[in-house]
């Protein structure tokens, strides 16, 4: 790699005005609105480089030093780490290296809304996911293809820089992450014009999600590696989806019970009468029984939620809530008079206190 001061043409005691001053001169002759010429433009960018290294009087020392040890590499000691590391069996003041550009995908987290019949025997779903994804430009290695990263003329790909500090102990050598390429060690000189150097994007994309029988709100599934692509083209992290199961206005469940009310005229609940309900997996015949009481529950077995990890199917169990009609005509409240007459029914009077209807009627659903 070339030289800064050969560069920009200064020696290597240069004031700052003489490099700014060598700067703009030759940038006024490789400008890409001046010169377009591609060998101007790859001078232009080295100039630039050498310019923004040598302007800077931190990064300049570190440079003039060669990114290692400006006092010859005299401490034994590497900073507070390797102090310790000296004292208590550590190697002597070796450095961790440079950080990979490739960084894990952080998770995502979807909240999704599925029907009770999803639940039954489960579902697939394709959702839309706003995520990071990686860029087809350059597949995730941050450089315009046909390009790649050169190694750091300050760190020389160590990824940092030390510096030599006096103190009680002697010369200590504290390390710290390079300010030139970050403590990556390489520096993306022609960065991906599609995802700015970053090896991903951001884009919408399409998620087939199986949903398995049994679920239940607030449950949680896990999608290892279909979160969001990692920075430099890393790994993906995780997607989660919380499930949430939307209200049904007939049908509830307890565990893998499916519950719902069904509405008995007066007359059916008395002589016995079969009806076709309509339940979430289709049609189904229930006998219902003569005399049946309000708060009865009636249990159609295996119609209910498929379990979660397993094959076996709750019950459809059905709530019996007998209708007294409301409103008679004068023909029809005469036979129910008769028919009380002839059945002699004691007249109404207090009983031992009892649970409300809907009370009876859940604690009979669960039981």
């Amino acid at each position: 790699m070339a030289d800064h001061y050969e560069t920009l043409g200064v020696s290597r005691d240069a004031s700052v005005d003489e490099i700014k001053k060598a700067y703009r001169k030759l940038a006024r002759q490789l400008h890409p609105d001046v010169n377009p010429s591609p060998e101007a433009a790859e001078t232009f960018k080295n100039v630039t480089h050498a310019y923004d290294v040598l302007s800077d009087s931190q990064q300049r020392a570190e440079y003039d030093a060669g990114g290692r040890n400006p006092f010859g590499g005299g401490g034994g000691f590497g900073g507070f780490g390797d102090i310790f590391d000296t004292f208590f069996g550590g190697g002597g003041g070796a450095g961790r290296g440079p950080r990979s550009r490739q960084e894990r995908g952080e998770d995502a987290l979807l909240r999704i809304e599925i029907d009770l019949i999803d639940v039954m025997f489960g579902t697939t779903k394709h959702i839309e996911v706003d995520t990071a994804v990686l860029c087809e430009t350059c597949e995730g290695s941050c450089c315009q293809p046909g390009t790649s990263p050169i190694t750091c003329d300050i760190c020389h790909g160590t990824g940092q820089v030390q510096r030599t500090v006096r103190s009680l102990l002697g010369n200590v050598v504290t390390a710290s992450p390079c300010g030139s390429c970050r403590g990556y060690g390489t520096i993306i000189p022609n960065p991906c014009v599609t995802c700015q150097g970053q090896g991903r994007v951001r884009a919408r994309r399409t998620v087939s999600v199986d949903i398995p029988s049994g679920v239940d709100t607030g449950l949680r599934l896990q999608m290892p590696g279909s979160g969001e692509v990692g920075q430099g083209g890393g790994p993906s992290g995780d997607l989660y989806l919380e499930i949430k199961v939307r209200h049904d206005d007939v049908f509830s469940r307890n565990g893998d019970d499916v519950l719902c009310t069904l509405e008995v005229s007066m007359a059916d609940a008395i002589i016995g009468t079969t009806s076709t309900i309509n339940a979430l997996d289709g049609d189904v015949d229930l006998d219902i029984r003569p005399g049946v009481q309000s708060g009865d529950v009636l249990v159609i077995k295996d119609r209910g939620i498929t379990g979660l990890r397993s094959s076996a199917r709750g019950d459809l169990r059905v709530g019996v809530q007998v209708v007294t009609p409301s409103k008679l005509d004068h023909k029809e409240r005469e036979m129910i008079r008769q028919f009380s007459e002839r059945r002699r029914d004691p007249k109404p009077e207090l009983a031992h206190f009892q649970q409300g209807l809907f009370a009876k009627l859940r604690d009979r659903f669960v039981s």
